[in-house]
């Protein structure tokens, strides 16, 4: 009987958690989301959606999927139960990214072509307000404090920092070359910027609104050139940021604590955005020009499966 319970025990090891998330994989190419069991690592749907889909994120309840159409000049809400798009939001000209107030009840959208942020108000589905802010606006977040809405400016090379208390734009912190991306430490005390064109990641103080630190990147057989920093997302932690390095092929884990850099994982090609499992164990990686999602197992730094999608995979959301 010992023997057998043994036996079972070892059995049971050698089985691997069962994942139970879905990833929803926008296809800026394909016109379309990819929907990837993580258990499985396979698309297991593809739905049909708007014109250039990028940014991409689940409603507070999980029930929809919020979504940039940028040629379509929309934001689309996608009921997840059948994968059809149930309503297009005002968003603004050619919206890029956005961000989920934590509240969940208001969407703050940077619109490329008019310079813009746009606030919608998801229960009425209309412009609560907008802010015009620096040329060619991409990457927003909002502070955890409720406090700041930042967007970035690729063209002027700049952070906007909006007070949402009186909804104007009061400073603008200047960065290296096309900021693409911004992302809040959990506490508040740090925001990190993706400067693709700079090849930086960069770390500002939200009390002063000033560059702090510069993290630069250096990957053996990598031309300076090709290292574009995009996507930036923190492991649930805090103690791991993940960052995609565009046309490096590769994806970077930064020690948040020593602003070191503890592994490079090599992806597929020209990842664009990156995303985190709930339990911080496992990170995905939408790789642009191989048409496919790199699965990263976190603690071991390394690859361990691959997921066929649509055309052009840009942005990933992770629903439990």
């Amino acid at each position: 009987m010992m023997k057998g319970m043994i036996a079972g025990l070892a059995l049971a090891a050698a089985i691997p958690s069962v994942r139970a998330e879905t990833l929803y994989v926008s296809n800026e190419r394909g016109n379309s989301i990819s929907v990837i069991d993580a258990a499985t690592m396979q698309t297991v749907a593809t739905w049909p959606v708007g014109g250039r889909p990028r940014g991409i994120t689940l409603t507070k309840d999980g029930k929809y999927i919020l979504l940039c159409a940028s040629n379509d000049h929309a934001v689309q809400i996608i009921d997840r139960a059948t994968g059809k798009v149930i309503a297009d939001l005002p968003s603004g000209q050619d919206p890029e990214q956005f961000f989920l107030s934590r509240d969940g009840r208001t969407l703050f959208v940077a619109n490329e072509d008019n310079a813009a942020l746009t606030a919608i108000d998801l229960d009425s589905r209309k412009v609560a307000f907008q802010v015009d802010v620096g040329k060619e606006p991409e990457g927003v977040a909002q502070s955890p404090d409720g406090k700041w809405v930042v967007v970035t400016s690729e063209d002027d090379g700049v952070v906007n920092w909006i007070d949402l208390a009186s909804k104007t734009m009061v400073d603008a912190t200047e960065t290296d070359q096309r900021p693409r991306h911004v992302e809040f430490t959990a506490d508040g005390k740090e925001l990190w910027i993706a400067a693709e064109m700079g090849g930086t990641v960069q770390i500002a103080d939200p009390a002063t609104r000033k560059i702090v630190e510069t993290l630069h990147f250096t990957i053996p057989g990598v031309q300076d050139y090709q290292l574009l920093p995009c996507g930036i997302r923190f492991t649930p932690d805090g103690k791991t940021a993940v960052v995609a390095l565009g046309r490096a092929n590769h994806v970077a884990l930064v020690d948040v604590a020593t602003r070191k850099v503890r592994a490079y994982v090599p992806v597929g090609k020209r990842v664009w955005h990156v995303a985190v499992s709930p339990d911080g164990a496992r990170a995905f990686a939408a790789n642009g020009l191989s048409d496919n999602v790199s699965v990263i197992d976190l603690a071991a730094g390394k690859v361990v499966g691959t997921v066929a999608v649509g055309a052009g995979p840009w942005g990933i959301a992770v629903a439990p």
